[in-house]
Order: C-alpha cells, then structure tokens, then sequence
C-alpha cells in the first residue's frame, strides 16, 4: 500500500515538475502531504523569482509551515522528484520532517546519500526516514530532457544548471 500511495505522490510531484519546465526553470517539484492531505507543493522558481534559494522543496516546506501554523511539520511526508541538494536536506532536518520520498538520484549535489547524507547524519538533532528511487525513470528522464535541450551539441552542460 506505501509504494502506491507514494506513486501517487510522486506523481503529484512530477506535475510541479512540469510546471517549472513550463517556464523555463529546472524540473523539480515538491509536495508536502499530511494524513493523506496535501498542504502544499511547487516547483522550481529559481528563475521566475531570481532567487537562488527557490528550490521547490523549501518553496514547498515554507508553504506548508505557513498551513499549520508551525515550523516543526510534525506528521509531514515530503515528495520530491530529485534528491534534495545540501540547503534543501538540512531544511529538511530543520522543519523537523520526519520522511522524504524521492525520485532521481542527483549524482552532482545530491546530500541524501549521493555526495552527503544529511538528512540521516547521527550528528544532528534530527533524523529523517528517506525512501529513494520512486518513478526515478520517470524523473529522471524529465531531468534528461531538460539538459539535453540545454546543451549546445556535443558541450557540457552549463555551470549553472543545478
């Protein structure tokens, strides 16, 4: 039951992916879930906001923060289509979160087991529960698509791209 309710999340998630993709901005998107309810969710905004922290997994725990009336998102799930990168996990420890659910794994950034492992450190004051790996094609094949597009034949992609 977990792996299709977290299919169905992350399917939710993908669509706010897509969303940032509309507008030209990396897709990643995010959803914050309670009891079975949705509280928030977004997708990049780097680039409509011109704000280097508008990663749609803090966009979506702000949000989510501002329905209940607290930082500490007690009970929360958080979907997110790619893994989180270094000031998105240590937000995740920080509001408190007690699950993450990914899709992509993010070989270059990535600080939930790829280059890091914050979100499961025995250091900090928090831990959270991290299940990897669902729709990753999925996710990861938007991803793909974004950069490839990106790329002038046969370049790298641009530094600015994650």
């Amino acid at each position: 039951m977990a792996q299709l309710t977290d299919r169905l999340w992350m399917t939710r998630a993908l669509e706010q992916a897509r969303g940032a993709l509309a507008h030209g901005d990396v897709p990643v998107g995010a959803v914050v879930v309670r009891g079975g309810l949705v509280l928030a969710e977004a997708g990049n905004r780097r680039e409509v906001d011109s704000d280097p922290t508008a990663h749609a997994e803090l966009l979506a725990i702000r949000a989510a923060a501002r329905a209940l009336g607290s930082w500490r998102l007690d009970g929360c799930s958080l979907y997110v289509t790619l893994e989180p990168c270094a000031m998105c996990a240590g937000a995740l420890v920080n509001a408190r979160l007690p699950s993450l659910i990914y899709g992509a794994t993010d070989p270059k950034a990535g600080a939930v087991g790829s280059l890091y492992d914050i979100p499961r450190d025995d250091r900090l004051n928090h831990r959270v529960a991290v299940t990897e790996g669902v729709l990753a094609k999925e996710c990861g094949d938007l991803l793909i698509r974004f950069f490839r597009a990106r790329r002038p034949t046969g370049g790298h992609p641009p530094a600015d791209s994650l």
